[in-house]
């Protein structure tokens, strides 16, 4: 697989190896995200010693990394392993008081979790010897784990013993719709946006579509049949950071099916309240689910509503889970043709609302926005006129002034309707100076465009257009 994107966090990485100082880098995020391949890119032609923990005994990975310390610098032979955790230690501690005539080390700890977890001692030893030998140093140590909350709670958290000893932290997100198509170069911009969604921007998800098939072949062939990459892959994933996961599913699966209130989720599954709110926030750890209030509202407002973070799980628990029987008698490729691919429009309708927000982030177009803002998100409440709940698919505030967004992923031009509706809307609000955003895969009609060039503060941007950048 070839290495794609992460430009930021390599760049930075880099910058870090040059200071010739002691380093202590944590790299985090959700399973396949792409932190071994951003590891390894990093590593080339550099002195280093890269390990992956294994999920097995303390002596199991005692022996392992013993081996690809030792030979580093081919010293195997004389000695196959260290008799315990500490010998290991102390002999990093001997590289590093030896190393102004070499060049500076790399030591690379992948999964981090699973080594902690057969031997729990590991951190406060490694404190001790970051402490006492190792700070004075050009040592570059990396930890790097796909548990997201033993990764910061465990290492970054201020009850571990390494809290307050790392230098710098990378905690890995998905790709972006722009940074994915660097990856799917091969299809139209639109059915890259699907690709996008169906993946959920996941650079080893990505890395299985082929280029040379259709966008739907691929779809069929990942999610569809059951030698799939992606047929069982939300299952495969909670079974390895939950241990029971059967509820997980129901919770997840209610999400996906529109439920987003917590008492709706909690009466869809038949759980109490309490332990589905205790089993939603540990999906919220885990990336899969994220909790949204209306912008203009705090976290504690009751307008809460949970929603799915993890577009791929949205696409699975929506279309796959309920077909599962279905895929395994055979007919997964009739179940997509006839169930699935006409839906597929009304699933990238809140992809696109997220690819939008992408789009405001890049520096180019952030740059030339009414004014900086800290954060795009969306909106609902109550219309006390028209008595009704209303929605606002972007919104941003800085101080007197706001920007109003629409995102229309329909295959017929955005018409002035919308902006009418999205400038009626905004009137519920009393904002100095409004701006006005439409976002449209299909364009939009003559009407709606002469609108923006009679209101200054209208701008319409077609999904073409997002697409030159």
């Amino acid at each position: 697989m070839r290495f794609v994107g992460r430009d930021r966090e390599l760049k930075k990485l880099n910058e870090l190896y040059q200071e010739e100082e002691f380093q202590f880098v944590v790299i985090y995020g959700r399973r396949r995200v792409g932190k071994t391949m951003l590891i390894n890119e990093f590593l080339k032609k550099k002195r280093s010693a890269y390990y992956m923990a294994v999920e097995g005994t303390s002596k199991e990975n005692l022996s392992s990394i013993s081996k690809v310390l030792l030979a580093e610098k081919n010293e195997e032979f004389y000695m196959p392993e260290f008799p315990d955790f500490e010998s290991l230690l102390s002999y990093i501690d001997h590289l590093c008081k030896n190393t102004d005539d070499q060049e500076r080390l790399v030591i690379a700890i992948d999964e981090f979790p699973y080594l902690a977890g057969s031997y729990p001692a590991i951190s406060s030893m490694l404190q001790s010897h970051i402490d006492q030998c190792w700070k004075d140093s050009n040592l570059f140590l990396i930890l790097c784990g796909s548990s997201m909350s033993f990764m910061e709670e465990q290492v970054l958290g201020y009850k571990s013993p390494l809290y307050g000893r790392r230098t710098a932290q990378f905690k890995l997100h998905p790709f972006t719709y722009f940074e994915a198509r660097q990856m799917l170069s091969g299809f139209k911009a639109e059915e890259q946006a699907v690709l996008y969604g169906v993946t959920g921007g996941i650079p080893e998800y990505l890395s299985r579509i082929h280029n040379d098939w259709s966008m739907d072949d691929n779809i069929k062939k990942l999610f569809f049949d059951e030698s799939g990459r992606l047929f069982d892959e939300p299952g495969n994933l909670l079974k390895q950071e939950l241990q029971d996961p059967s509820s997980y599913h129901s919770i997840i699966t209610a999400i996906a099916g529109g439920a987003s209130r917590l008492n709706e989720i909690a009466t869809k599954t038949g759980l109490a309240s309490s332990g589905c709110s205790a089993q939603i926030q540990s999906l919220i750890t885990l990336g899969i689910i994220k909790k949204e209030t209306p912008l203009t509202e705090g976290i504690k407002s009751r307008k809460t509503l949970y929603t799915l973070e993890d577009f791929m799980f949205l696409f699975w628990y929506r279309f796959v889970r309920p077909n599962l029987s279905g895929i395994m008698r055979g007919i997964g490729e009739t179940i997509y043709e006839v169930s699935v691919k006409p839906q597929i429009s009304h699933f990238m309708g809140y992809i696109f609302e997220e690819i939008c927000k992408q789009y405001l982030y890049l520096p180019q177009i952030y740059m030339i926005l009414p004014f900086p803002t800290g954060e795009f998100g969306r909106w609902w409440g109550n219309n006390p006129k028209k008595k009704r709940q209303e929605e606002i698919d972007l919104m941003a505030e800085n101080g007197s002034e706001a920007i109003f967004g629409e995102c229309k992923w329909r295959n017929e031009p955005a018409d002035v309707d919308i902006l009418e509706t999205l400038q009626e809307r905004s009137g519920l609000f009393h904002y100095q100076k409004q701006s006005y955003m439409i976002f449209s895969k299909s364009g939009f009609t003559e009407k709606l465009k002469l609108r923006e060039q009679e209101e200054e503060n209208v701008r319409l941007i077609s999904f073409e257009d997002m697409n030159q950048l």
